[in-house]
C-alpha cells in the first residue's frame, strides 16, 4: 500500500470504487503510476482524455490560455468562449443555434431539463431504463439506476421510464403534459446497448407530433467516440437540445448545452448560469478538440475500433457472451463477473471501465494504433483462457 494510497483513502469521501492504484503521470496512451509502472489506457479516463495524455497540441492552446485569461465570468465577453461557441454550433448543425457551458456532463443535462421546462412549461418527462445521466439532482432523476437512485429518493420532477430502443413504449408513455424525452444514442453505464438504426429518427418524429422535446445525451457518444463528431449525426436528426462533456476540452473540465432557436428564445437570463461556465481555459481545450476532430481522425476511430471489435469476436472460450460496439465505444458482455477480468486486466497493465452488470466497457483514446489492439486483445485471450482453466478445476474438484 503506497503512502499516496493511504492518504486518500484517510482524506476523501469514499463515493468511488478503490481500483489500488496511483497514477500519477500520463503520456500518449499510458499512464504510469509511482513507481514507474506503465498502464495501456484503454477507457481514457472514462471517455475524457480523447487524444491521450500531454497531446501537443492541447497542451500548447491550454498553456497559451492559461498564460493570458483562465478564467472569465460569463457576464463578460471573451474571445476563446466566443469563438468556441461559434464552431461547436457550426459543427453540431441539425438546427442547433446557442450553446450554454457548464462544467460536467451531468451540469449540461441539469441544463437541458431547466430548458426542457422554460421552453414548454411542462414538468413531465420521459427516460429510458438503463439510462445514465449523471448524478445531481436533476440528472438523477433522469437516471435510472437503484444503486444511485433508491437512498435519495423522492427525486424531482416526474419521470416515467420506458424500454429503451422501442419507438412504441415511448409513443405509449408520451402525452401533451410530457416536457421531454432524453436518451442516449448509445447507452454506456448499461453496457454498450445499441438500439436498432432509426430508432432516434422514429423517437423525435413521436416527440415532435406531441409537442414534446427530444434531448439526446452525446456525453459519451459524441466528440467522435464512434467516428461521427455526434453518434446521432447518422440519422440526420433535426435537434431540440443535445449535450455533451467527457473529452470535449481536451481533459479541462465541461459541459456543453446546445439547443434550438426556439427552445433558447424560452430560455431567460439568470435560468442556468455557472461561474466557471465556459471558462476560456475549457474554451481553448474545445478549441483544440475541434481543430483535431477532422475526417482523417473519425475515419481513423471508425476503421480501428472495427478491427477491435472484430478482434475480440474472435477471442475463443466459453466466457464471452457477445461484443458489441461503435467506433471506440465498445463493450465486451461476459459470462463471470467482469469484476475478476477487470482486475487481471489491471494487473496485466491494461485498464478499461467497468458497464452494466458483467460488461467490460473500451474507451480507448483516439490516437490508439493497431499495436495497442493488439497488445489488449492477447492478454484479454490470456487471461479468459486461465479462467476457463480454473472454471474446469474447480468443476473438476466437485
Amino acid at each position: 500500500m503506497t503512502d499516496t494510497l493511504l492518504l486518500q483513502r484517510e482524506y476523501t469521501v469514499p463515493t468511488y470504487t478503490d481500483r489500488k492504484l496511483a497514477l500519477v503521470l500520463g503520456d500518449g496512451v499510458y499512464l504510469q503510476d509511482e513507481s514507474g509502472s506503465r498502464y495501456l489506457d484503454f477507457m481514457s479516463n472514462y471517455g475524457i482524455a480523447i487524444f491521450g495524455y500531454r497531446h501537443p497540441d492541447i497542451t500548447r492552446r491550454l498553456t497559451e490560455q492559461l498564460e493570458r485569461l483562465p478564467n472569465l465570468h460569463g457576464s463578460f465577453a471573451n474571445d476563446v468562449r466566443a469563438e468556441a461557441a461559434r464552431r461547436l454550433v457550426a459543427r453540431c448543425g441539425g438546427g442547433l443555434a446557442r450553446v450554454c457551458f457548464t462544467n460536467s456532463g451531468a451540469e449540461a443535462n441539469e441544463a437541458a431539463l431547466k430548458f426542457a421546462v422554460l421552453a414548454t412549461g411542462k414538468k413531465r418527462f420521459i427516460a429510458c431504463r438503463g439510462g445514465y445521466h449523471g448524478k445531481t439532482l436533476g440528472a438523477l432523476s433522469a437516471t435510472d439506476s437503484a444503486k444511485y437512485r433508491q437512498t435519495l429518493e423522492p427525486l424531482i420532477w416526474d419521470f416515467r421510464f420506458i424500454p429503451y430502443g422501442e419507438p412504441e413504449a415511448l409513443e405509449r408513455a408520451i402525452d401533451n403534459d410530457t416536457a421531454a424525452f432524453i436518451v442516449e444514442p448509445i447507452q454506456g453505464e448499461s453496457g454498450v446497448r445499441i438500439p436498432a438504426e432509426g430508432y432516434l429518427g422514429h423517437a423525435a418524429r413521436i416527440c415532435r407530433s406531441r409537442g414534446a422535446l427530444m434531448i439526446v445525451d452525446e456525453i459519451q457518444t459524441g466528440t467522435g467516440r464512434t467516428g461521427r463528431f455526434l453518434a446521432s449525426h447518422a440519422e440526420g436528426l433535426t435537434y431540440d437540445i443535445v449535450t455533451l462533456g467527457k473529452g470535449l476540452a481536451g481533459g479541462i473540465p465541461v459541459g456543453a448545452t446546445l439547443v434550438s432557436a426556439a427552445v433558447a428564445r424560452g430560455v431567460a437570463r439568470g435560468a442556468h448560469t455557472s461561474t466557471f461556465g465556459g471558462n476560456p481555459l475549457a474554451a481553448a481545450g474545445i478549441l483544440a478538440v475541434l481543430e483535431l476532430m477532422d475526417q482523417e481522425r473519425l475515419g481513423h476511430i471508425s476503421a480501428i475500433g472495427k478491427r477491435f471489435l472484430e478482434g475480440l469476436r474472435g477471442l475463443p472460450g466459453p466466457n464471452i457472451v457477445e461484443a458489441r460496439g461503435r467506433g471506440l465505444m465498445i463493450g465486451l458482455e461476459l459470462r463471470r463477473s467482469r469484476d475478476e477480468v477487470l482486475e487481471r486486466l489491471q494487473r496485466e497493465g491494461v485498464l478499461a471501465a467497468p458497464a452494466g452488470e458483467n460488461v467490460v466497457r473500451f474507451l480507448p483514446p483516439y490516437i490508439v494504433e493497431m499495436t495497442h489492439v493488439d497488445i489488449v486483445l492477447g492478454r484479454l485471450e490470456r487471461i479468459l483462457a486461465s479462467l476457463a482453466v480454473e472454471s474446469d478445476r474447480q468443476c473438476a474438484a466437485f
